[in-house]
C-alpha cells in the first residue's frame, strides 16, 4: 500500500491519504461543506462509478470546464480513478477558447457545472459542438447532480506501467500570447510539482490552506497534492472578492493565502483598512507566483503584514521550478523564486549556447520529473527543447551562488533600443517603486529611429494624480538608471489589460494597442 509520500498516481495519493487521516477535513467551501480524506475518496469513488456507466474509462478524452468547488475537484479525482484523459478549462475562457481546445482535444465527453455567475455553461458546449464536424462529444451538466453509481462494480484501480510516460492530462496555455497550446502532463509530472511545492512551504497538518485561483489551472491539482501529500485541509473560494475572501480566511482560520502580484497588492489594500492589527491573524505566509514580483512588494508586505512571502515560478509546462520558503533570508525572499524544488535542474544558457557561470545571465533551462511531455504539436514539442532534452522556458534569469534563483525578463520581453538590450523588468522595478504607480508594464514599440523604442504604461495608483514624464524621468534618474533604458514614452491609464486567472498583465495587448498610436517624442509630458 501506497503512502502519501510514495503514491504514483494521483489515485494513489487521495487512497493513500483517505487511510493515513480518515477523519481529517480534506475540503472546506464557503458554505462551511466540509469533506473529510476518507469521503473524498468514497465520494470520487462513487462519481468514478457513475462515470464508468457512461462509457468513460482508460484513456478516455473528457474536457471539462468547472469552477473552483468540491464538485469540481471530486469530478477530477473519480477521472483520476478511471485513468481518463483529462483536458480542465478555465471557467472565465467562453466560446472561442473552450471551441479550440474541444476541436483540438476531441473529447467524447464535456462536463459543464449548467449556469454559473450569469453564465449558462451547458448553452454555450452546446453551441460549440453544433460547430464540430464528425462525432461530438456529450454534455454532462452538472446542476443534474455528480453521476454516481456502486463503487463495488468498478474494476480494481491498475497504475500505468510507466506512470511518468502515460499521458493522463492536457492543459492550454493561460493566454499570455495569442496562440495557445495544448501541454502533455502525467501524474508523475504534477505529483512531482505539488510535493515540491510541499517541501518549500514546509505546512503541516495544523495548518489550512486556501484556492482562490481556478482549479482547472496548472496550479490547481498542483496545490491539491500539496494539500493531500501534508495533510492540511483547503479552503475553496469559486469567485475571488477580497473583502469576502478575507472575511472567509478568518472565518476558517487559514495560515497560507496566495495568487499572484496582483493579489498582493490587494492583499496589501485589505491589510491598510486595519492598521496596526493583522488582517487575517492565523496567517503565516503568502505563497504566489505567475509573474516575478518587484522585490519593493516583498518587503511591504513584510513590514504592513507582517508575513514572508514565499513567491514560487513555474508555467503551465512545468508547475513548480522554483519556490521561496519561509526559511529564507530576507534578502532571497525579496529578490529571487526561490530555489530549485527537488527533482527540478535549472542550467543558465548564455545567448551564444554555452552554460553561464553562477551569477550570469541567461536563458532559464530546465529538466526533471516536474517537467511536462511536450505539446499536442510536435513541431512545437521539438522546438521546446534543446539537443541534450533541456526545456526552454523562454525566461531570463541568474542562478545565483547561494542556489536561489533570480528572474530578469522574457526572451521576448528584452527591448533592442538602438543596438541596447534594455529589461523590461529592471525598469518595471525601479519604476514600481514610485508612489504615483500603482503597477507598470515596460514593453517595446516599433520605432524607425531606434528600432524599438521604450514605453511604460502605467496604471495610476489610487487617490494619486496621473505620473508625469518629468517624475517618472527624475524618479528613474535617481535609481542611477542609464539614460539610454528611460522609457521614451508613458502612457498613464486605469487598468492594465490582465488574464483572469493570476492576473498576469497581457503585454501583448499592450503592444498590440500602442503600437498602432502615432506617436512623436513632442508626446511627452
Amino acid at each position: 500500500m501506497s503512502t502519501p509520500e510514495t503514491a504514483a498516481t494521483i489515485w494513489e495519493l487521495v487512497e493513500a491519504r483517505a487511510v493515513a487521516s480518515p477523519d481529517a477535513t480534506a475540503l472546506i467551501d464557503e458554505s462551511d461543506t466540509r469533506i473529510s480524506c476518507a469521503e473524498l475518496r468514497d465520494e470520487a469513488l462513487r462519481t468514478a462509478a457513475g462515470l464508468a456507466e457512461m462509457g468513460v474509462g482508460e484513456n478516455t478524452p473528457v474536457t471539462w470546464q468547472l469552477p473552483t468547488t468540491i464538485d469540481a475537484i471530486v469530478i477530477s479525482l473519480a477521472l483520476a480513478r478511471l485513468g481518463a484523459l483529462q483536458n480542465p478549462i478555465l471557467h472565465i475562457y467562453r466560446e472561442r477558447e473552450l471551441g479550440v481546445a474541444i476541436r483540438r482535444t476531441r473529447p467524447e465527453l464535456v462536463i459543464v457545472p449548467g449556469e454559473w455567475m450569469g453564465t449558462d455553461f451547458a448553452a454555450m458546449a452546446a453551441g460549440v459542438i453544433d460547430s464540430l464536424d464528425g462525432a461530438v462529444p456529450e454534455v454532462l451538466n452538472l446542476a443534474d447532480g455528480r453521476p454516481s453509481g456502486d463503487p463495488a462494480t468498478l474494476s480494481p484501480f491498475v497504475a500505468p506501467a510507466d506512470p511518468a510516460t502515460t499521458v493522463r492530462w492536457i492543459y492550454y496555455t493561460s493566454g499570455t500570447t495569442s496562440e495557445p497550446k495544448g501541454v502533455r502532463h502525467t501524474d508523475a509530472t504534477l505529483l512531482a510539482g505539488g510535493r515540491g511545492l510541499a517541501a518549500a512551504v514546509d505546512l503541516g497538518p495544523d495548518d489550512v490552506g486556501s484556492m482562490a485561483f481556478p482549479y482547472a489551472h496548472i496550479a490547481g491539482p498542483d496545490y491539491l497534492i500539496m494539500c493531500l501529500h501534508s495533510g492540511f485541509p483547503v479552503v475553496l473560494i469559486e469567485a475571488f472578492n477580497p473583502p469576502k475572501a478575507v472575511e472567509t480566511y478568518n472565518r476558517f482560520g487559514v495560515t497560507m493565502i496566495g495568487g499572484s502580484t496582483a493579489f498582493y497588492q490587494m492583499f496589501l489594500a485589505e491589510q491598510a483598512k486595519t492598521p496596526g492589527e493583522k488582517f487575517i491573524p492565523t496567517l503565516k505566509l503568502i505563497s504566489g507566483g505567475g509573474a516575478p514580483k518587484p522585490p519593493e512588494l516583498a518587503a511591504r508586505i513584510r513590514d504592513e503584514i507582517g508575513v514572508p512571502v514565499c513567491h514560487g515560478y513555474g508555467m503551465t509546462e512545468v508547475p513548480m521550478i522554483s519556490q521561496g520558503s519561509p526559511r529564507d533570508t530576507e534578502e532571497q525572499l525579496a529578490n529571487t523564486e526561490g530555489a530549485p524544488v527537488p527533482g527540478c535542474e535549472v542550467r543558465i544558457v548564455t545567448e551564444g549556447g554555452d552554460v553561464a557561470p553562477a551569477g550570469a545571465e541567461g536563458e532559464v533551462r530546465l529538466k526533471g520529473p516536474m517537467v511536462c511531455l511536450g505539446y499536442t504539436d510536435d513541431e512545437a514539442t521539438a522546438a521546446a527543447f534543446d539537443d541534450d532534452g533541456w526545456f526552454r522556458t523562454g525566461d531570463l534569469g541568474v542562478l545565483r551562488p547561494d542556489g536561489h534563483l533570480a528572474l530578469t525578463g522574457r526572451l521576448k520581453d528584452v527591448i533592442i533600443r538602438k543596438g541596447e538590450n534594455i529589461s523590461a523588468k529592471e525598469v518595471e522595478d525601479l519604476l514600481f517603486t514610485h508612489p504615483k504607480v500603482g503597477d507598470v508594464a515596460v514593453i517595446g514599440l516599433p520605432d524607425e529611429d531606434r528600432g524599438e523604442r521604450v514605453a511604460a504604461i502605467v496604471e495610476r495608483a489610487d487617490g494619486t494624480d496621473d505620473l508625469t514624464f518629468a517624475e517618472m524621468s527624475a524618479h528613474l534618474n535617481a535609481a542611477g538608471l542609464m539614460t539610454r533604458k528611460i522609457p521614451e514614452q508613458l502612457e498613464v491609464i486605469d487598468a492594465l489589460p490582465r488574464n483572469e486567472t493570476l492576473r498576469k498583465v497581457l503585454k501583448f495587448k499592450l503592444r498590440e494597442a500602442y503600437a498602432k498610436e502615432p506617436w512623436t517624442p513632442a508626446r511627452r509630458q
